[in-house]
């Protein structure tokens, strides 16, 4: 290129990228998302999960929200190990809030049957929302007036994080000890991710926690 020719024209050079570049960044982002799944899934799952704590208390407390057989079948497990001796079950109430519904408790009998908890108290529970805040309130109430100073909460995995939340809130201030045992089905926090019930139950529990966390309990 001449003296004069550069007055009007330029030479630039560029680098562009072969598929083979593309087509191997592609391939080693899609590997480390597989390696990152099981690890992600389960820092996920355990951020819904309580840290499990069994001292030996005053009662068992079993939520019963999704009327779920696993959670009476670990508080007999926990009963026969000598955690306590009574089991409390929060049980929705009828057109009268100081007493149960005759099916709903009728649910519960068969599951302590199955389970071979042998008997159990039913603590009468209005299903109004907030409802798991409504809940603790009226156990909390219940446990005051029988003067029952500590419980070990036997709860849902996912939701147990939610549960020590509320109960922080409302039991510690009345001087009620509590601990909490997650209880987990087919689903943990390793394989949640596995399946879309999985990861559809797993955004509605992050959903509800932060509602009670920034919300509910603000």
């Amino acid at each position: 290129m001449t003296e004069w020719q550069r007055h009007f024209f330029y030479r630039k050079e560029v680098w562009k990228t072969t598929w083979t570049l593309r087509l191997s960044v592609v391939f080693f982002f899609v590997i480390a998302v597989l390696l990152m799944r099981s690890f992600l899934a389960d820092r996920i799952g355990q951020s819904l999960v309580c840290r499990e704590s069994a001292d030996h208390s005053d009662a068992l407390l079993v939520e019963n929200f999704d009327a779920e057989y696993l959670v009476f079948e670990r508080a007999a497990a926990l009963r026969r190990a000598g955690v306590a001796s009574r089991v409390l079950v929060p049980v929705w109430s009828g057109s009268d809030p100081t007493k149960t519904n005759s099916s709903s408790e009728g649910v519960v009998e068969l599951y302590v049957r199955i389970a071979r908890l042998s008997d159990f108290t039913a603590i009468p529970v209005e299903e109004r929302e907030p409802i798991s805040l409504n809940v603790a309130k009226a156990v909390r109430d219940f446990l005051l007036k029988e003067h029952i100073q500590s419980v070990v909460v036997v709860t849902d995995g996912f939701r147990s994080r939610r549960s020590v939340l509320i109960y922080d809130a409302l039991f510690t201030p009345a001087g009620i000890k509590f601990g909490c045992v997650p209880v987990f089905g087919k689903q943990t926090p390793l394989n949640w991710s596995n399946t879309w019930h999985g990861l559809e139950d797993i955004v509605m529990q992050i959903g509800k926690l932060l509602y009670y966390r920034l919300y509910v309990l603000r």
